[in-house]
Formats: C-alpha cells, sequence, structure tokens
C-alpha cells in the first residue's frame, strides 16, 4: 500500500503569494540568503511572504485515525475528509502544512529515486510515496512544482544522455490536487476545473490509489519560476479601464508586435484561464497537452467609417510555439502569472517543457 502525504500550504486567504512562492511564508523564517537560485541564477520575483503571520503553521499526522493537531489551526474540513478516505483504503497517511520553502523541500525528498552513477537528484516515478497538494489557489499548485523543478532540473553543465532532447528536466512525480475553494470550480474556474480533475476529496483519495498519471506540459521562464495555467500582462486605472503599455513579443521566430505600437493585454497560455479578457476572445485553443505555448495580444487600432468618424477597434493578433518574450519598451508593466502578481520590468522569456508534470486523475 501506498504512503501518502497530504500537504497544505500557507493560506491564501492571508497571502497574495502563497505559502512557498520563494523566501518565507505563513510567518516561517525568510531563505532569500541560504536557497540557492535555479539555472538561471535568479529567483521568482514574485516570491513574497505571507504579510500578516496568521496562516496554517506546524505539522500534523494521521495514523490509524488519530490526529496530532498544530498548534495555530487544524488542518481544514477537505483535507481531513481525505486523509480518511486514504485511511479508510489501508494508505499509510501524513498531513504537512509547510511554513516555508524548506518544509516544501523536506516533503519532495521523500519522492527521490536511488542514487544515480552521475550523482544527479532524480525523481522516483515507480515510488511507493504519493503527494497530495491542498490548494486555495493556482498559485499554491505553481509553489509546489517549482521546488520539483528546483530540485530536480540538472544543470546545463550536468545535463545525462537519458534525458530528453525537447526538455530541460525529467518527468516529473505525479501530484494529486486537492481544491479548498469549491466555488473556484464554477464560474472562476481553476486549473483543476479546467483539467476536470475530481473536487471531492473521497474522489481524489481514489484519484491518488486507483487512478492514472496524466502528464501535462510546463511552462518554464527565465525569471527563475513556473507557470502552470498562463499568464496575462496589462494595467487598468482605478476605473478599471485598460492602460497602454508598449513591449516587443516575440513567439518563435514570429514577432506579434514590435514595440511601437500601444498594447492593452497580452496573453500566455497554456491552458485556458486567460483565454479571455471581458468579453474579448485572447486565446483559441490553449491545450496543456499539445506541446505548444499560445500567445495573443490585443492591439487597439483607429480606423475610419465611411463618413470619416474616427472608432477604435481591438485587434486581436495569435501566435503558436515552443517559446515567447516579452520585452517591456517603457516602465513596469503589471501581470497575472497563475493568479500571482508581479510587475516586469525587463525581457521575461517562457518555454514549453511537454509533458514535464503529471496529475492523478481518475
Amino acid at each position: 500500500m501506498y504512503d501518502v502525504v497530504l500537504l497544505t500550504l500557507g493560506s491564501e486567504r492571508d497571502a497574495p503569494g502563497g505559502c512557498g512562492s520563494g523566501g518565507a511564508c505563513c510567518g516561517g523564517a525568510t531563505e532569500a540568503q541560504t536557497n540557492p537560485a535555479d539555472q538561471a541564477g535568479q529567483t521568482d520575483p514574485t516570491s513574497q511572504a505571507d504579510p500578516t503571520g496568521q496562516a496554517e503553521a506546524g505539522q500534523t499526522t494521521r495514523a490509524d485515525g488519530d490526529t496530532e493537531r498544530c498548534a495555530t489551526e487544524r488542518p481544514r474540513v477537505p483535507v481531513l475528509a481525505c486523509a480518511d478516505a486514504l485511511i479508510a483504503r489501508g494508505a499509510r497517511v501524513e498531513t504537512v502544512t509547510a511554513r516555508s520553502d524548506a518544509e516544501i523541500d523536506a516533503v519532495l525528498a521523500r519522492l527521490d529515486g536511488p542514487a544515480r552513477p552521475d550523482g544527479l537528484t532524480w525523481p522516483d516515478l515507480d515510488g511507493k510515496t504519493r503527494l497530495v497538494v491542498a490548494t486555495a489557489s493556482d498559485g499554491q499548485l505553481r509553489a509546489v512544482l517549482r521546488r520539483l523543478v528546483r530540485r530536480y532540473a540538472p544543470a546545463p553543465s550536468r545535463r545525462p544522455a537519458d534525458l530528453p532532447g525537447n526538455r530541460t528536466l525529467p518527468d516529473l512525480p505525479p501530484v494529486a490536487v486537492l481544491p479548498l475553494d469549491p466555488a473556484r470550480g464554477g464560474t472562476h474556474r481553476d486549473l483543476a476545473a479546467q483539467l476536470g480533475l475530481p473536487r471531492d476529496p473521497a474522489a481524489v483519495a481514489a484519484a491518488v490509489l486507483d487512478g492514472t498519471a496524466r502528464r501535462l506540459d510546463l511552462l518554464r521562464n527565465d525569471g527563475g519560476s513556473v507557470t502552470l495555467d498562463g499568464a496575462l500582462l496589462g494595467a487598468a486605472d482605478d476605473a478599471g479601464r485598460p492602460l497602454h503599455w508598449r513591449a516587443r513579443v516575440e513567439v518563435d521566430d514570429s514577432i506579434l508586435t514590435n514595440g511601437d505600437e500601444p498594447l492593452l493585454a497580452c496573453a500566455v497560455g497554456n491552458a485556458g484561464g486567460y483565454a479571455t479578457l471581458d468579453d474579448v476572445t485572447l486565446l483559441t485553443a490553449p491545450d496543456p497537452t499539445d506541446g505548444q505555448i499560445e500567445v495573443a495580444v490585443a492591439v487597439p487600432v483607429v480606423v475610419r467609417s465611411a463618413l470619416g468618424r474616427k472608432r477604435v477597434r481591438l485587434e486581436v493578433r495569435r501566435a503558436r510555439g515552443r517559446a515567447v518574450s516579452v520585452l517591456p519598451r517603457e516602465g513596469k508593466v503589471p501581470y497575472l502569472d497563475d493568479g500571482v502578481e508581479g510587475e516586469l520590468t525587463r525581457k521575461r522569456s517562457w518555454w514549453i517543457e511537454p509533458g514535464a508534470w503529471a496529475v492523478w486523475s481518475i
């Protein structure tokens, strides 16, 4: 039978970036001085601490139905229900609430495979330990995948011969997703809803024990982070009106805009979370299994009617490819990346890692 770790991060109710975004979280100690950067030599600019210090803390272990609750807050009800369902099936279950990247890493270390002759840390895809990530937001799920990438992606100078030619990292261990917010499966669809993953705790437990690993594409970027769903770049004023900004946007060898014209938005899509903006369709068919990124820019264009009157229409330009770069021409460009806010001040590149991560699915 399987050992199952139910991992809960710092509560999204208090931390916009989600626990594990980097540095400290949930009131934990900052790791910025001790945590090594990934291959690009940079840290995620969206990393931030929980400003309230009110999120969940401590570690809770469930064995034979007994629960040792953490000092400040017991695990959320869906976590307890999922643990009960797993235990009823004979699984050995431990629930852990991570307050820092170091605590996330300690959980992920249980997914390591046997030692390799080349000394690389590699995942064990046939291991008996399975991971369930309880998420209040896509940003929290991204935080765990970001740490998985940092753990298992080899440095370019140590690239092994058994790594696929179109990838920079091995197949990451599958994770099960336990959504903590039922509403995100409705109108405001999270990634679990988009992928059709189970939301009921008992169904999530069944996927962990009886399901299959569904492999999905992953976006990496040169800012040191990853993207599961997508990113939306753009800004609005206090009244909600979109602001113009300029950037060069390039997809493989195609240039969507060279930076000389104003933009209203740019969507970088792996899945469909940012496919539309208000009533404007930006992305037509984002698919996290097709090995491509879909990118769109929304450009306001002034046209004249037959009577000579000016009006503005929105032109959406799209392209698909393996990589995209966005180079701001002036100032800071606000963005959302898997729901996490940030500001782009220099060139940012995303590239696709086909089938790099996986979810347990029925």
